[in-house]
């Protein structure tokens, strides 16, 4: 991998281990962290979001090739993983879920918005918020559901009936400060109104603090996780994440869908990213596959500053061969 691509890639990761590094040694507490994290998720990131996203000038690129390239994606490596977990190891249908989440659920706020934005400046946002601005709703969704089938199939519960889901699902997301942020924004641009300079002022000065937080926030959250048992799974799962769904999305979004170049290489970047801390909770939640889960946080996040660095070489290879 080219140094220079390394010089990129590296600060960003170096981030996340001060952040680890500083939990794991007692210099902060644990709570420390969290509320980081907290104050990143419902304030910094959000008002990053709502400020690139009022502003921003899309062009006239479609954004549904983009999203059906990064889920073509998200979907190939979610089957995969799934029959790689229940055929290959004989777990129980929420392993599978758990499995599928964990190969195919990119970490694209905490990781995805500092490493893109490091490697492709602000231009690179674009096609990054346009996956993010549907990468929640449509995940959330999916798994919902999944696990309540998958629980039923286990025989541990009954679904719930389609309406309480949806209004469960519903509310989930009416009040997931990154959803707010996104139809702020939205109605923000519909109005036709400007930032005043000390709204701008204040945006800014938020927005800034969001990556570099956000970085060291979720080297503090990898603490409990670490490498487990099952490691194994949990090892399969990772190179289904950084390895085959990156190939997977670049495929498409290069010869099927024939993305933009940048398009492209920002949808494979953010399909790169480590694991999101969402898999350990909804295994967590119901009960199953918290090792695979944990291990693929952990294995996916160490080495994703030589996997990160390796597709950006590619990619980048291949627009100037272009």
């Amino acid at each position: 991998m080219p140094l220079e691509i390394l010089s990129i890639v590296l600060p960003v990761f170096i981030l996340i281990g001060i952040g680890y590094i500083a939990a794991r040694v007692g210099l902060v507490s644990q709570t420390i962290g969290e509320a980081l994290g907290q104050f990143v998720f419902v304030i910094a990131i959000p008002a990053l979001i709502f400020k690139t996203l009022s502003v921003v000038e899309f062009g006239d690129e479609n954004p549904w090739a983009l999203w059906a390239t990064y889920f073509c994606g998200v979907a190939v490596t979610w089957v995969l993983a799934s029959l790689l977990i229940r055929k290959g190891f004989k777990r129980e249908a929420r392993a599978g879920v758990v499995g599928g989440v964990s190969a195919a659920f990119a970490n694209t706020v905490m990781v995805g918005l500092p490493l893109v934005s490091t490697v492709y400046g602000d231009e690179g946002l674009v096609p990054l918020l346009i996956i993010i601005s549907v990468h929640m709703p449509v995940m959330t969704v999916v798994i919902s559901v999944m696990m309540e089938r998958a629980a039923a199939l286990d025989g541990i519960s009954t679904p719930p009936p389609l309406g309480e889901m949806i209004l469960k699902i519903a509310r989930n997301l009416a009040t997931n400060p990154i959803i707010i942020a996104l139809v702020c924004a939205l109605i923000w641009r519909l109005s036709g109104l400007s930032f005043t300079p000390i709204l701008n002022d204040v945006l800014s000065r938020i927005s800034s603090t969001a990556l570099p937080v956000a970085l060291l926030s979720l080297g503090m959250s990898m603490v409990p996780y670490g490498i487990r048992g099952n490691i194994l799974p949990g090892l399969l799962l990772s190179c289904l994440k950084i390895g085959v769904m990156p190939a997977i999305v670049f495929l498409i979004g290069a010869y099927v869908m024939h993305l933009p170049p940048l398009w492209t290489a920002v949808a494979t970047l953010t399909a790169a990213c480590p694991t999101g801390v969402n898999a350990y909770i909804f295994a967590n939640q119901y009960g199953t596959g918290h090792a695979m889960s944990a291990n693929s946080i952990t294995l996916t996040t160490i080495t994703a500053v030589i996997t990160s660095g390796i597709w950006v070489a590619i990619v980048e290879a291949w627009r100037v061969a272009g």
